[in-house]
């Protein structure tokens, strides 16, 4: 077959144009008369990637390298198809090829330092990022991914600098500014985040992740009036789309009557704010509804008899009939609630009789004081870093001696399972806590739960159990700020680091406290 000497350039035009079919059949044509024009093979395999056949798009690209290695764009488009695959490892490897042969090649240092983020390896991302702003320093993309790393490394006011640079390089750069306001909540500094969000609206108005997360800044100073609202918005945030339940019922959300209609109230996100939302069902029927309550099939024995609640179903199964449904985190908002209104008592869960009658006969004899402790969450939340301890430093608010510490998580990372053994002074039951009934059970046995901000120091409180409850700078909004106590939870004390990472003074306070506890009770 006889090709115009440009047949390849007339391929790329197309290509370039966006007719990738057309393009994708000169590529092949000039293929089928030259089977080794890498150069085609390569453009393959770009247009493979493009269409999301990525493992065809490795095998052509690979092919492509067989022939003529020395091109760093091959490896790095190769590189882009291997993430896509996961294959997370020869990503790197290729995108290092082709930064070896081109080292100032600026697109392939910040690809792989995205790969490197995406793979937790941040300390080696900021590297990367660092490398490919020192190529191009104005390069506001590369510095907003370079902030995103610093937060994650909970470098706050460095990943504020990095937006901020990004933002005078780029004054539209939504994203930045959204990122901004993350990174100045986390820094406490709330009125400053809500004018980031506000900028980034303002540029996109259609930028729901912007407008959710100013909702959570609003909500964690206490603003419920214009917090609740905008919470909503969170149903339209890439971390929630998946979420949503697309009931054909309407959702009620306060404006409708309930007398004699049946309606779903279903949860949405954690356990935790499962057990700190189901108060609501109580309200709920007293509008005169039939209340069902959808919740994970853990919380179905601790939640069987809570009132107001006329059928649990544990989420998963068949659904009866309703009329209307509603979220657990929108009661708060169709009822109005402000910080004086907030539903709250000593407690609205109660413990199965007969296991705590079981647990005091496992615990045996009670010769001092009972402290449940809970430092850890084993759960896929992204802010769970902030949330969880090592025991060997969570240890260090404990009471030395005077009581006898009960370990209410389930299960124990392999470190943790170490320090455990060496620490002697903590019991475990673990194969015994089957749902959290059982949770429930042991907490009744106990004097006092010292805790982060996991399911179980919910439950505690919600059982009326006094709780210690030890909150990172930036806590979630239910704990709001600058404040010790919880409008939520009578029975909980709140114990906050006074600076970002800053345990030290957290843990110092909290054995003062829970010594001086512990001696009412000697």
């Amino acid at each position: 077959m006889n090709l115009p000497q440009d047949y390849f350039q007339q391929a790329l035009a197309l290509h370039q144009a966006g007719q990738l079919a057309q393009a994708q059949s000169m590529y092949q044509q000039i293929l089928a008369a030259q089977p080794n024009h890498f150069a085609a093979l390569h453009m393959l395999g770009v247009i493979a990637s493009q269409t999301n056949n990525f493992q065809r798009a490795v095998d052509l690209i690979g092919q492509a390298i067989q022939i003529q290695p020395g091109n760093p764009t091959f490896y790095f488009n190769r590189a882009n198809a291997l993430k896509e695959l996961s294959q997370f490892q020869a990503a790197r490897a290729s995108y290092e090829k082709a930064i070896a042969l081109k080292p100032d090649y600026v697109v392939a240092h910040h690809a792989r330092a995205v790969l490197l983020a995406d793979m937790d390896q941040h300390q080696a991302a900021l590297a990367g990022f660092d490398k490919a702003i020192a190529l191009a320093p104005n390069d506001a993309f590369i510095l907003n991914n370079r902030g995103n790393t610093l937060q994650k490394l909970k470098q706050f006011q460095l990943a504020a600098d990095s937006y901020q640079r990004a933002i005078h390089i780029m004054p539209n750069f939504a994203q930045a500014f959204n990122n901004l306001g993350n990174t100045l909540h986390e820094l406490g500094q709330l009125d400053a985040a809500v004018a980031m969000y506000d900028k980034a609206v303002f540029i996109d108005p259609e930028f729901d992740d912007a407008q959710w997360n100013k909702s959570y800044t609003l909500l964690t100073r206490g603003d419920f009036a214009n917090g609740l609202p905008l919470h909503e918005r969170r149903w339209k945030s890439s971390a929630y789309q998946a979420l949503q339940r697309n009931f054909t019922q309407p959702l009620w959300l306060g404006g409708q009557s309930l007398a004699n209609k049946t309606i779903l109230l279903h949860s949405e996100q954690g356990l935790g704010d499962t057990i700190q939302f189901c108060r609501y069902a109580k309200m709920v029927a007293a509008l005169g509804a039939r209340v069902i309550l959808e919740v994970p099939h853990t919380l179905v024995g601790l939640l069987k008899s809570i009132d107001g609640v006329h059928e649990l179903v544990a989420r998963g199964s068949a659904l009866p009939p309703f009329e209307y449904h509603c979220p657990l985190l929108s009661l708060p908002l169709a009822f109005q609630t402000n910080l004086a209104s907030i539903p709250s008592g000593e407690r609205y869960v109660s413990a199965d009789p007969i296991k705590v009658e079981q647990w005091k006969l496992k615990l045996g004899a009670k010769t001092q004081p009972r402290v449940g402790v809970v430092w850890c969450s084993t759960s896929k939340f992204p802010g769970d870093a902030m949330r969880s301890l090592r025991l060997q430093d969570f240890a260090r608010a404990l009471a030395d001696r005077g009581c006898e510490y009960i370990c209410l998580q389930k299960e124990i990372n392999a470190a943790d399972k170490k320090t455990l053994k060496s620490l002697g002074n903590i019991r475990f039951f673990g194969e015994d806590l089957n749902d959290f009934s059982d949770t429930a059970s042991l907490i009744e046995c106990l004097d006092i739960v010292v805790g982060t901000c996991t399911s179980v120091p919910h439950l505690a409180c919600a059982l009326g159990k006094p709780t210690y409850l030890l909150l990172s700078y930036a806590p979630d909004w239910r704990w709001l700020l600058n404040r010790n106590d919880s409008p939520w939870y009578p029975s909980a004390k709140l114990f906050r680091q006074e600076s970002p990472g800053a345990w030290d003074g957290v843990f110092a306070n909290v054995k003062v406290e829970l010594e001086k506890f512990l001696a009412k009770l000697s």
